[in-house]
């Protein structure tokens, strides 16, 4: 196999001289979460029997209104939450504790602060892949800073980075501890527009463009990145969160923004989008002033 990638903006992420044989990781299963959290002796349920099944490679993402239980799925998945109720598998291995099969990225970038953008790559990679050399683990770091193109900023730390720099380690970290699911939080969401372009043309490319196909579940409240980017798209409804209706997103890839922004289909599926979202919000402003005009 051989990889050039051209960072420039003008034609970053091209793909030369690639052949490839594309391996699918694993699959992710919800069966009927609930999550129920204790507040000040009052309790207050975020989830509500969440069923969900994440084929093998395919890229999902859960849109919805604020507080609906979007995050709380990821910690769930990953483990650092416990469901009050109900199963979740990856694989065929039911989660119960965090562990190297998910790698997580969040908004808020979560780098070590005391650590070089290398350094925040090589620990994550040591701690992930035990097997491997040192040796093993520093061209590991190398490889996927350069395919970010951050090699230059290497011994950079993340508080001398920009908020795409820092994002861009942190995909780098994700992909390079080789893990079995990806599981994104609003990666993207702090971002600037011409930066959040940018970050989901190079999560695309690096997701299909690999040696392996890993099993997305992405967060967004961004419904043109929830088109370009997803197999499927999950709506959840608001508190307590369930998944109301799964959306198949027919576009082919690979794709290119700038010609599916102008189909029929895309224009479609977006109007229904956010036609959906909009009536979340009525019924949560509703509900909200019921409450109120009820004291």
């Amino acid at each position: 196999m051989s990889i050039v990638i051209i960072k420039d903006r003008k034609n970053y992420f091209k793909i030369l001289n690639y052949q490839r044989e594309v391996i699918f990781t694993t699959s992710i299963k919800l069966e009927d979460i609930s999550m129920v959290y204790g507040v000040n002796g009052k309790s207050h349920t975020a989830l509500s029997n969440v069923n969900l099944d994440i084929k093998n490679g395919e890229f999902i993402s859960l849109i919805g209104p604020s507080g609906c239980g979007k995050s709380t799925i990821i910690d769930l998945i990953s483990g650092i939450k416990v469901p009050t109720k109900g199963r979740i598998f990856i694989g065929d291995e039911p989660v119960i504790k965090p562990g190297p099969e998910c790698g997580i990225v969040f908004q808020d970038y979560s780098l070590f602060p005391w650590m070089t953008a290398y350094e925040n790559i090589f620990f994550a990679v040591e701690h992930a892949n035990k097997s491997l050399s040192k040796e093993e683990v520093k061209k590991t770091a190398h490889t996927y800073l350069d395919l970010v193109g951050l090699c230059k900023f290497k011994d950079a730390y993340p508080g001398t980075l920009s908020g795409g720099m820092k994002q861009r380690v942190s995909i780098a970290r994700m992909f390079a501890m080789h893990p079995k699911v990806f599981l994104m939080d609003e990666p993207f969401g702090a971002l600037d527009s011409l930066n959040r372009i940018f970050m989901q043309d190079l999560l695309l490319h690096m997701w299909s463009e690999g040696e392996s196909r890993n099993t997305v579940l992405f967060v967004t409240h961004d419904v043109d990145e929830a088109l370009l980017l997803s197999d499927r798209i999950g709506i959840m409804s608001s508190t307590p969160g369930k998944i109301e209706e799964i959306i198949d997103i027919p576009f082919s890839r690979p794709r290119c923004r700038k010609s599916l922004s102008g189909t029929e289909d895309y224009i479609k599926l977006k109007q229904y989008l956010f036609s959906v979202l909009y009536c979340e919000m009525q019924e949560i402003i509703e509900s909200q002033q019921a409450q109120k005009e009820a004291l």
